[in-house]
Formats: structure tokens, C-alpha cells, sequence
């Protein structure tokens, strides 16, 4: 299996809400079937769909998917980018989970929570330097 991560689904409890909250982050929706609504990100896709079909397709209760203890993150290029992005967020209908800081290990950070609750973290990490195209990857690329 490759090390890669190709979509990531967030099970979501109204699509239009859910949809309209990444499109006010700037993000631009690419046609996908009906039921699903997706965003092309750089090397993979984020695909929203309903949580109580997505339940259905699993086989399990809605209750049974919950919230689970998952953090999505948004890397930038520098620390300036950090409190713009979770203001914009916020604007859009995020809630701000944890304001734009320092970290102990030498970034900078903050956390906000989409509609549905899925959390994200805006993250300057001064080691893992992106890409031109915005590519990310843990050691970073010079």
C-alpha cells in the first residue's frame, strides 16, 4: 500500500451548510456525483456526505460515529498566515477552538472546529517547509 491519504470524507449533518462553509474559505467545489460534494486539495480530495448515509454504508447507528479525536491540518508558509486563516474561519461559521499561538517546539498555531464539529489546525511549522505548490510533507522540502 503507498503512503498516501487520497480523500478524506467528513460525515456531515447538512451538506448545504457544511458545502457553503468551505466555499466561503475560499475553496472550489468540482463536480462529483449527487450526495456527494468535493474539493480538490492539493494530492487528494475532500469529500463531504451525509453522516447519516455514511453510517447507512458502514452497516453502523449514526451514534456509533460520534466525534472522533481527529485533527485535520492546514499548513503555511509562514506565522503571519495563521490568525488571518482562523479569522476566516471563524467569518464562514468555525468556531475557534484555540486561538493563534506559539508552540513549545518552535511553530505557530491555532484550532477551529468546521460546522459539524470536524477540527482543524492552521499550522506554521518552521521545520516542515511546503512545497512551491503547497505540498506538505514531515521533514519538509528545501
Amino acid at each position: 500500500m503507498d503512503q498516501r491519504v487520497s480523500l478524506i470524507t467528513l460525515g456531515v449533518a447538512d451538506m448545504v451548510v457544511s458545502a457553503a462553509f468551505f466555499k466561503a474559505l475560499g475553496w472550489q467545489e468540482v463536480e462529483s456525483p449527487d450526495g456527494v460534494v468535493a474539493f480538490d486539495l492539493i494530492g487528494q480530495t475532500l469529500g463531504l456526505y451525509p453522516i447519516a448515509a455514511l453510517a447507512e454504508e458502514l452497516g453502523i447507528p449514526v451514534e456509533q460515529l460520534g466525534r472522533g479525536a481527529v485533527t485535520l491540518a492546514h499548513n503555511v508558509r509562514s506565522k503571519e498566515e495563521v490568525a488571518p486563516l482562523l479569522a476566516q474561519a471563524e467569518a464562514a461559521g468555525g468556531k475557534i477552538i484555540k486561538p493563534a499561538q506559539d508552540v513549545f517546539w518552535g511553530g505557530h498555531h491555532g484550532y477551529f472546529a468546521d460546522p459539524d464539529g470536524h477540527l482543524w489546525e492552521i499550522a506554521y511549522n518552521p521545520f516542515s517547509r511546503l512545497r512551491d505548490d503547497g505540498a506538505f510533507r514531515w521533514t519538509g522540502y528545501e
